[in-house]
């Protein structure tokens, strides 16, 4: 789990950073419709940012090794996500896939979209995210390989900056058996549109 080599502020402090914003952008945040705004952005950077209090190798542990000899691929499709662009902590929303190649056992399917979204909810950016989740997999459940592939819309590129919207981010990472057999990699790819 990362852990934050800085002193967290505490809520108040983390309220009145908001407050100044807003006022920074020209508003009065004693304004009737402001007045409690603050208090939800704090609320709602607590949503966005939970990644930080999961630990991904916590949610991998739980396995099944009774898999009568099971070795072929298993790929987890299109796992909707939501995450925030550590340059301009715009919002990131994409698709994961997670494919795996067990050894000896598996995990249920929901730890892989519960792994997710404990990177997910950091600030990030994709290509760490694509590599935080594979090297997960790979620590964790020791399978014969592993591949993630991740498109992503970024809003720090659609809504400003250059605003080319519809616009998508395509990353991947390839492990054991993904890296190294074509024919793997090939039956991963095809899986995913």
């Amino acid at each position: 789990m990362t852990k934050n080599k800085h002193k967290k502020p505490d809520r108040k402090d983390a309220e009145k950073a908001v407050k100044t914003l807003i006022e920074w952008a020209g508003e009065d945040p004693s304004r009737d419709g402001l007045i409690e705004t603050p208090a939800r952005v704090v609320r709602a950077y607590e949503e966005y940012f939970k990644g930080y209090t999961e630990d991904p190798e916590d949610i991998l542990e739980k396995t099944f090794k009774e898999i009568e000899g099971y070795d072929e691929m298993i790929v987890l499709r299109g796992i909707r996500f939501e995450s925030h662009c550590e340059h301009h902590m715009a919002p990131i929303i994409g698709r994961a896939w997670v494919a795996y190649l067990p050894k000896e056992r598996v995990v249920g399917i929901s730890k892989l979209a519960r792994l997710v979204n404990a990177y997910a909810k950091r600030m990030q950016i994709q290509e760490k995210m694509t590599a935080q989740i594979a090297n997960a997999v790979e620590e964790v459940l020791a399978p014969q390989g592993v591949g993630v592939v991740i498109k992503a819309e970024h809003h720090c590129m659609t809504t400003r900056g250059v605003c080319k919207p519809g616009t998508d981010l395509v990353t991947s990472r390839m492990l054991g058996a993904f890296r190294d057999n074509a024919i793997t990699r090939q039956e991963f790819l095809t899986m995913i549109d």
